[in-house]
């Protein structure tokens, strides 16, 4: 008797299977966004236990020899659709990925993770790297035990790297920030001869509740949909998704600095909008999930400064702005303004730095990563590691930890491997941009009368719904016609401040 189940009751099976294990992972979001945000002080370490018993759970349930026999079968069969067959491919890719974690590696990473995130706040508070090192040690020393459980080619950074940015390699990236080295210092010399442009007025009292009204606004007008998701403030800004719709946002707001807030909400409303975009039906699926963190990352880019910091977007949005703040900026004009928002000029925050400097920011983090891996750095003089990298491209030098080695939450997490993306994120993002101006007739004329909805779409149709069917450069060669290509952002880059700074 033949009990060989259909396709379609097979792939059922699967999804059911993948969604049960989806559901274990977004409980975890939901704690980790909580711990983030609301968690009182005393409930740190059960929030550990919590966390580290759901990711044994969810490690448990994706390694399970049962999803594995159904992912082999689905293989086999020859009449999936398209999509069907990318998800089945995917997530067997994955499956056999996690295979190799031992549980008890799970379980410790997740411990780990916890205890280092809790020491990275606490240090912060007391500006003492001293306090983080222990715990940023035994996060590295298992970052090197991940890279030898996963295998590499060449350097053991690109297995950590594949995690975030699938095919990239060192080899890549010494290849982009070659260029940033070569092309950026240039740019950046010759802006430094010219006379400086004003940005005093960013800096006097923005009260909090007015900022916080501002964001909010500026998130409904890009098209976050605030049915689907929420705002927050935590102490270091992010995205978090459940499930395209719940998707939510935090922020962080200075009285004393405008774009703290103002960036900080467009950035994150970028990443939003493609969490939000990703197909609802291919929840807990592959193609349901974004396609790296890369194109992640350019989402978040391209709102930010394409949009966000085009003359186009505060033509808008400027008048209600000197209205809310008058006393600040009734004397400031849009021009001064701005130039204002895009002065390019060396800092200490990544977070905060120019869309040049930027790149220089994460080329440190890059390699100081590769040095922590290779064993050429050690985290007990990582602050006088990081301090020497910024005398030598930026030129200035971090007066204490907080806004030094301590200023980033993504080694407290253990995300070694991710800072590349958000360089190439902006590069993603011009060369997207560039692809939508063409494809968008009157693409500014829309941005400067509060109309991003053709964009939006634009965006949605060539690059949310597609989910992890295809990987970043396949993205970008389907949207603009070729793979990734440095020169669009030097373009990008000349021509804005190219007129900036005459």
């Amino acid at each position: 008797m033949n009990t060989r189940k259909p396709t379609s009751e097979l792939y059922s099976t699967f999804t059911a299977k993948m969604q049960a294990i989806a559901d274990v992972r977004n409980a975890m979001a939901v704690l980790g966004w909580d711990q983030e945000t609301y968690l009182p002080e005393k409930g740190a370490a059960f929030r550990g236990q919590q966390l580290t018993t759901l990711s044994t759970i969810a490690h448990e349930m994706f390694t399970a020899t049962e999803l594995g026999d159904v992912l082999q079968e689905l293989r086999s069969r020859g009449d999936l659709n398209a999509t069907q067959r990318k998800n089945v491919e995917l997530s067997q890719e994955d499956y056999e990925k996690n295979k190799k974690y031992p549980a008890s590696f799970v379980a410790e990473m997740s411990q780990t993770t916890n205890a280092c995130y809790h020491a990275w706040i606490k240090a912060r508070k007391a500006n003492s790297y001293a306090e983080f090192e222990p715990l940023l040690a035994k996060m590295v020393l298992l970052k090197k035990q991940e890279t030898n459980i996963l295998g590499f080619e060449g350097h053991p950074y690109n297995a950590l790297l594949n995690e975030y940015e699938k095919g990239a390699s060192t080899t890549m990236l010494d290849t982009i920030f070659d260029a940033v080295k070569t092309a950026l210092t240039p740019l950046l010399r010759r802006i430094e001869q010219r006379p400086q442009v004003n940005k005093d007025f960013l800096h006097l009292r923005y009260e909090h509740a007015k900022q916080w009204e501002l964001g909010i606004a500026l998130l409904k007008d890009m098209g976050y949909d605030m049915g689907a998701g929420r705002q927050d403030i935590s102490e270091h800004p992010f995205t978090t998704s459940f499930s395209p719709q719940d998707v939510r946002v935090t922020t962080r707001i200075d009285e004393q600095d405008f774009g703290n807030m103002t960036w900080s909400c467009i950035h994150e409303g970028g990443h939003a909008l493609y969490e939000q975009g990703l197909p609802v039906e291919e929840y807990g699926l592959p193609c349901g999930e974004a396609a790296s963190l890369g194109i992640h990352e350019s989402q978040s880019r391209l709102w930010e400064n394409n949009v966000g910091r085009s003359k186009a977007f505060w033509q808008h949005h400027y008048g209600k702005l000197q209205q809310t703040f008058p006393d600040n900026l009734q004397n400031i004009s849009l021009d001064q303004f701005y130039k204002g928002i895009n002065l390019v000029q060396p800092s200490l925050i990544r977070t905060e730095a120019d869309e040049l400097t930027y790149h220089f920011h994460v080329m440190i983090r890059y390699e100081i990563e590769k040095g922590l891996l290779e064993g050429t750095y050690s985290t007990k003089d990582l602050d006088q590691v990081w301090n020497r990298y910024y005398q030598e491209y930026l030129h200035v030098s971090a007066s204490n930890a907080t806004q030094g080695v301590l200023q980033d939450i993504h080694w407290s997490h253990g995300s070694f491997g991710y800072f590349p993306t958000y360089s190439l994120g902006s590069f993603y993002a011009a060369q997207f941009f560039a692809a939508a101006q063409q494809q968008l007739p009157g693409l500014t004329a829309q941005i400067a009368t509060g109309q991003y909805g053709k964009l939006l779409s634009w965006l949605r149709e060539n690059i949310h719904r597609h989910g992890r069917f295809y990987t970043s450069n396949e993205l970008c060669e389907k949207v603009t016609g070729q793979p990734l290509d440095f020169q669009y952002f030097l373009k990008y880059a000349e021509d804005k401040f190219g007129e900036i700074y005459g």
